[in-house]
């Protein structure tokens, strides 16, 4: 044991570990992100108030059994160059550590005790192989580490690669998603209480477009998870 932490303390000092906000080393026990940045990121209270800003998105739309966002979104701020590594930069870890925070949070939470299966929102396979990975993905094998909750990325596939949504107004976001996803030919998810997991939520048009696809299963209940919402 002794000797493993010597080799580790060794290659860090070869290879340091930098914070993705700072830029500066990271201690031993600090994951991707320091103390200092993660303590200057706007946490939600989503976790502890069921009607929250993130599940009024979709009132009136399609029906949720409970959303939250854990962080605010701040342009330009180390949260944002997390989830641009994420997205860009093919940082899986700060995907698989969010995800982490995430599953803290609905630990202690009284509305996400009930999960059957993770649900990432799916990309398009083309996209996917252009990126080599979904960073949906990689924060629901986070919130599995922690929680112990099966991932499930067959049921639910998107079947138009559509544009990115990053500048579209509100409308041309909602129009852009509006049937591109549909469900294998299965009854496994009837009646089970998914968890639908986003990187970062804007007007919700991803997500409800998702949700309405997944209300084919008979009885199922939606909830949602996103990094942050902007």
């Amino acid at each position: 044991m002794w000797i493993s932490s010597i080799f580790d303390d060794f290659i860090s000092l070869i290879y340091p570990k930098i914070c993705i906000g700072c830029n500066q080393s990271l201690l031993k026990h600090e994951e991707c992100i320091c103390t200092i940045c993660k303590f200057h990121i706007p946490k939600t209270d989503h976790f502890t108030i069921k009607e929250n800003n993130l599940k009024k998105l979709f009132w009136g739309k399609v029906a949720i059994n409970s959303a939250a966002a854990l962080y605010e979104f701040v342009k330009d701020s180390s949260l944002q160059k997390m989830i641009h590594a994420l997205k860009y930069e093919e940082n899986k870890k700060s995907g698989i550590y969010l995800g982490k925070q995430i599953a803290y949070e609905m630990k202690f939470s009284p509305f996400f005790n009930s999960i059957d299966y993770i649900i990432p929102v799916p990309l398009h396979p083309k996209k996917e192989k252009l990126r080599g990975y979904n960073q949906s993905l990689c924060i629901a094998k986070g919130i599995k580490e922690i929680l112990k909750i099966k991932i499930d990325t067959k049921s639910l596939q998107r079947k138009v690669n559509t544009e990115s949504q990053t500048k579209k107004n509100k409308y041309s976001r909602w129009k852009n998603v509006g049937q591109v996803f549909e469900i294998s030919d299965n009854k496994r998810l009837n009646n089970k209480h998914i968890l639908l997991v986003d990187d970062v939520v804007t007007t919700g048009s991803t997500l409800e477009s998702c949700i309405e696809t997944l209300r084919q299963f008979e009885g199922i209940k939606v909830s949602i998870v996103t990094i942050a919402i902007a």
